[in-house]
């Protein structure tokens, strides 16, 4: 899954960041409001990690922002204000969650796997195309009646097909979505974990699910 962490001190921006990443998520960083819009402009999250306190700006009214240009990520607000009308704005903002700081990080985690389990209104809580099934909440893929075992990189890039199923959806994207925007790693790292992908989701006699449009990227066939 794919986070954003809005949090100005570096120390703890950093140790979110870290632990959000071993978790399996990629995870973008911004400490100021202008910072977390432009990342907004140009990503879609599944989740938006929110500090109260901003120097630019307050995240109450950022996450207003968000709501009202129609984005559906889930919110975890943090601030080290714990008066009830902080909570109370923060959650009439549109906010899914709530959390005081200071806090252990194993409770974040808690609660950020609580929140992607939760689905969207729009989107039934197991994806389904031909004998492809995925669990979001479960974190379990089937082929037929086959759990397929996968990596949380390959999990993430399959989900991502499956929400855009028979759309081709680019490399960029794919490594955008998955990986973080500081990644500079190896510029085939999607196309070696596609193939590992690919390779698990096969069946013997079984057509193929993942079909590569050359010199553009990836489409999920039904």
């Amino acid at each position: 899954m794919r986070v954003l962490v809005v949090e100005d001190d570096r120390a703890l921006g950093a140790v979110l960041r870290r632990g959000l990443a071993e978790d399996g998520h990629a995870v973008d960083l911004a400490s100021t409001v202008a910072a977390a819009e432009k990342f907004l402009l140009v990503e879609e999250y599944d989740l938006v990690v929110l500090d109260l306190g901003l120097p630019d700006g307050d995240g109450t009214a950022l996450c207003a922002k968000m709501r009202a240009d129609g984005h559906s990520a889930k919110v975890l607000m943090l601030t080290a204000r714990d008066a009830l009308s902080d909570k109370v704005g923060g959650l009439d903002a549109g906010a899914d969650d709530y959390l005081t700081k200071p806090f252990a990080f194993p409770e974040l985690s808690a609660r950020v796997r609580a929140l992607l389990r939760r689905p969207a209104e729009s989107l039934t809580p197991i994806l389904e195309i031909g004998e492809i099934r995925l669990d979001p909440a479960a974190h379990t893929v089937w082929r037929g009646a086959i759990v397929v075992p996968v990596t949380p990189k390959e999990f993430s890039l399959l989900h991502y097909l499956m929400q855009h199923r028979d759309e081709v959806v680019r490399r960029t994207t794919l490594l955008d979505h998955v990986w973080d925007a500081n990644y500079d790693g190896l510029s085939n790292v999607v196309d070696v974990h596609i193939a590992n992908l690919r390779r698990k989701l096969e069946l013997p006699g079984a057509d193929g699910v993942i079909e590569t449009v050359r010199g553009v990227g990836y489409r999920l066939n039904a």
